[in-house]
């Protein structure tokens, strides 16, 4: 059956459910644990004797909870404890085993809440020893859940809001994250060693760069002060502190971190087990049941999101009906304005400008954690059509320009003639944007 613009929200909404479905944190851990009496196997390739030492869980993320959970189920009575260090603690919530602790840290910016948790896992880590395995679960957000800065944390804390402002990619904030914090660039396994440490990781970097996801607690960081440096200048951070605060961070990076290398830790194995390709993937199946010609464009998109929102809106223009065009990856966002928005807000306004004037071409960017920047929903639909379907004084050059792109769509849908916003609430699950492309007859 030929599919019709009329129905394009519900397309949508049937795509999100099946790209979030497929990288759902607690099916993607099961996936990959196997328990046979006192055998545990891992990704069907590496097998562990429990019977030879103990099993210690180690979470963190967004996905935390669903991870530890999993796992927890998986292994059974083998596991001897377990620390868990997340955004969102749900209430009520029950720890499937007497010896877990839940610990809450902030999100986006670290807080005393991430430092006290981070403290409690490095303390949890000093009761294992050589016969000892511990699995360590990492999922997006771990970066700034999981901080041990090496510097005041006024000051970390102004840092990291200064380089989410700055437009970096997540590549280079976390570049200079490890030059600065004890936990990442494998400072987490440093603190497991000597035991057998083993990651499972949903990454929400693009191309899965290990030593990126999460900064790398278990993989150390092969980047250097003067990589750190060079971030911070090229940024130009230090005229976005004050003066004690940039010497403080200066003095540090140029007196660097010593992280652990590869032959300091117990050499780890690092196993990823969902990303934004997986859930591409899971929506292209889903949108060739609904009539669809469909095609993955890349899983390594990047960029400023105004600018991939007109190319984006450039490709639905040039693409023929019954067609469905998928991207994933995470773009950036330079700070101009004061506005309430994030990466695929932006871009999903930036793409219902261009395609202005244009019929039947349905774009929609969503952040898989359910969370886009500051906002509670994960992003937008638009058409050729939803700028006009705006109130004169709902003006959105005006809004993209001061990065209010949350506030437009909220006043688009105020008049009920526009349902833009996605909300899927918290998802529980990481991955990155993808962005979505569907084409109809006229």
């Amino acid at each position: 059956m030929t599919p019709r613009f009329s129905n394009y929200r519900e397309h949508i909404d049937e795509l999100v459910h099946a790209a979030l479905a497929a990288v759902d944190p607690a099916t993607a851990v099961s996936r990959h644990l196997t328990r046979q009496d006192n055998k545990l196997i891992i990704n069907q390739t590496t097998t562990i004797d429990l019977a030879q030492g103990r099993l210690f869980l180690v979470s963190a993320g967004k996905a935390a909870l669903p991870m530890l959970d999993a796992a927890a189920h998986k292994v059974g009575d083998a596991l001897t404890a377990a620390i868990a260090v997340t955004k969102v603690i749900p209430s009520p919530y029950q720890p499937p085993h007497p010896a877990i602790q839940i610990h809450q840290g902030s999100h986006p910016i670290s807080d005393e809440k991430s430092v006290s948790a981070t403290t409690a896992v490095h303390k949890f880590l000093q009761q294992t020893t050589a016969n000892d395995l511990v699995l360590c679960l990492i999922s997006g957000g771990a970066s700034a859940l999981l901080t041990k800065p090496l510097i005041p944390l006024a000051d970390w804390q102004a840092l990291n809001q200064a380089m989410l402002a700055s437009g970096c990619t997540i590549n280079e904030f976390n570049t200079v994250r490890r030059q600065l914090d004890a936990v990442k660039g494998g400072g987490l396994s440093s603190w497991a060693a000597p035991s057998h440490t083993i990651s499972l990781i949903l990454s929400d970097v693009v191309g899965n760069p290990l030593e990126f996801i999460g900064s790398g607690p278990t993989v150390p960081g092969t980047d250097t002060a003067a990589d750190a440096m060079q971030v911070l200048q090229q940024y130009d951070i230090a005229k976005q502190l004050d003066n004690a605060a940039w010497q403080a961070i200066s003095k540090q990076v140029v007196a660097g971190h010593e992280q652990p290398t590869g032959n300091s830790v117990a050499a780890p194995d690092h196993v990823i087990i969902g990303d934004v390709r997986k859930a591409a993937e899971a929506a292209l199946h889903k949108v060739q049941e609904l009539g669809f010609s469909s095609q993955l464009l890349t899983a390594q998109l990047a960029g400023e999101a105004r600018e991939v929102g007109l190319v984006t809106a450039a490709i639905a223009k040039d693409t023929p009906p019954n067609h469905c065009l998928i991207l994933g990856g995470e773009t950036t966002v330079t700070l101009r304005g004061q506005g309430k928005g994030g990466r695929s807000l932006e871009t999903a306004l930036s793409a219902a400008l261009a395609l202005d004037g244009w019929p039947h071409r349905v774009v929609a960017s969503f952040a898989t954690d359910g969370e886009d920047g500051s906002t509670d929903v994960a992003g937008a639909v638009v058409t050729g059509t939803t700028v006009a379907s705006g109130k004169p004084e709902i003006n959105a050059i005006a809004y993209l320009n001061h990065n209010d792109s949350y506030h437009y769509f909220q006043k688009l849908d105020e008049q009920e003639t526009a349902h833009t916003l996605i909300k899927t609430g918290s998802t529980g699950t990481n991955v990155n944007d993808l962005v979505i492309i569907l084409t109809y007859q006229t």
